[in-house]
C-alpha cells in the first residue's frame, strides 16, 4: 500500500479532484501537492484539505533541485501538472515545451534515481482527431498525430516516459484520458465558460457551427481510473480512459441553455480555434477488463446539472477571474 504520494499540479482542476478522491477513500495515504500557482493552479481547490495528510509546495518542476528533494521522499509521484489550454498554445508555444517536456524529463529523471512509481497523465489530443461521421475510436494503436503545441508537446511528455521505462528501468504507467468536466474547472474550458457566462449575464460563445465532437468523462470517475493504474496497473503500459460519452459542442452547449432556463438559441458564433481537432473518441476495453474499472458517473445531463450548481453555488471561486478571461478571448475574435 503507497502511503507518500506526490501529486504535480494536485491544485489544478484534475488534479486536485484527484487528491479529493485519494483524502476521501484512502485514509491511510499522505499526499504532498508539488504546483506553481500559475493562473489555471487555485490554493482555494485545496484549502479545506491541508493539514496533516495534505501538504502543498509551492513550486515548479522545473526546477530540478526541487523535483529531486520531493521525489526522494516520495514511494509514487502522479504527474498532473501542465500548461493544458489549446488556444493559449497557438497564442504562446514556450510554456508548454518548458512544463509540459522538460518538466516531465526532471520528473522522471528523478524517479529512474531514487527509484520511485511514476505515472503520466496524458490527453487524448495526442493522437489528433477523428472524422465526424465515423464509429472509428482511437485506441493503443492509433499513431500519435498531434495537432497543437499543447498536444504536441503532452505527446513529446509521454515518449519520454516510454523511452525512460526502456532504458532505465523506470516503473511508469501512463493514461490518456478524453475531455473531463466537473467542479473546479478553470473557467477558460469550454463548460464551465459558457456556464459563468450567462451566470454573470453575458453572451455563450460557440467556436464555429459547433458540429466538433468530444468525449466527456466525469472527472471523478477520471480519478478512480487513475488510481486502479497506480495501484494495479502492469508497468510500461497505457491505459485509455473514457466514459463513451461523445456529444457534440453546440449539443453541450444547447444543455447548458436548457438547464440554466435560457433560450436555446441565445449564443454567439465565433471565431472557429485554429486547426480545431474535428472528433475525439477513446476506446478503454483495456482498462476495464484488465484492471476493472468502469464509469459509474454516466448520466451526462445529471452531472452536468451538478457542475452548473457547483458553479451557482461558488461565485467568489470564479468571478475574479471572469472579465480578464473574456478580455482574453475578446482579444482573439472568440
Amino acid at each position: 500500500m503507497m502511503r507518500e504520494l506526490l501529486v504535480t499540479g494536485g491544485a489544478g482542476f484534475i488534479g486536485a479532484n484527484f487528491v479529493r478522491y485519494v483524502v476521501n477513500n484512502h485514509p491511510g495515504v499522505r499526499v504532498t501537492v508539488l504546483d506553481k500557482l500559475t493562473y489555471a493552479g487555485n490554493r482555494a481547490n485545496l484549502v479545506d484539505l491541508l493539514g496533516e495528510r495534505v501538504k502543498l509546495v509551492v513550486g515548479d518542476i522545473c526546477d530540478k533541485d526541487l523535483v529531486d528533494r520531493l521525489v526522494a521522499n516520495a514511494e509514487a509521484v502522479v504527474h498532473y501538472a501542465a500548461e493544458s489550454h489549446n488556444d493559449n498554445s497557438l497564442a504562446d508555444p514556450e510554456p508548454f515545451i518548458q512544463t509540459n517536456i522538460v518538466g516531465t524529463f526532471n520528473l522522471i529523471a528523478a524517479c529512474a534515481k531514487f527509484k520511485v512509481r511514476f505515472h503520466q497523465i496524458s490527453t487524448d489530443e495526442v493522437y489528433g482527431d477523428l472524422p465526424l461521421v465515423t464509429s472509428e475510436r482511437f485506441t493503443l494503436n492509433s499513431p500519435y498525430n498531434p495537432s497543437s503545441p499543447y498536444s504536441a508537446s503532452k505527446a513529446s511528455a509521454d515518449m519520454l516516459v516510454r523511452a525512460w521505462v526502456r532504458s532505465f528501468g523506470l516503473q511508469a504507467t501512463i493514461s490518456n484520458c478524453s475531455n473531463n468536466y466537473g467542479p473546479y474547472q478553470h473557467i477558460e474550458k469550454f463548460i464551465p465558460r459558457q456556464i459563468t457566462n450567462i451566470l454573470c449575464g453575458r453572451t455563450p460563445k460557440l467556436y464555429g457551427d459547433g458540429a466538433n465532437i468530444r468525449d466527456w468523462l466525469y472527472v471523478e470517475d477520471h480519478s478512480r481510473a487513475v488510481w486502479k493504474i497506480l495501484t494495479a496497473g502492469r508497468i510500461g503500459e497505457t491505459y485509455l480512459i473514457s466514459a463513451n460519452c461523445e456529444l457534440s459542442n453546440l449539443t453541450v452547449l444547447k444543455m447548458i441553455l436548457k438547464l440554466l432556463d435560457q433560450p436555446l438559441d441565445s449564443f454567439e458564433q465565433v471565431k472557429d480555434r485554429p486547426g480545431h481537432d474535428l472528433r475525439y473518441a477513446l476506446d478503454s476495453s483495456k482498462l476495464q477488463t484488465e484492471l476493472g474499472w468502469k464509469p459509474q458517473f454516466t448520466d451526462f445531463k445529471r452531472n452536468l446539472s451538478k457542475t452548473i450548481a457547483w458553479y451557482q453555488e461558488h461565485y467568489q471561486w470564479w468571478e475574479g477571474q471572469k472579465e480578464m478571461v473574456e478580455d482574453e478571448y475578446f482579444k482573439r475574435g472568440q
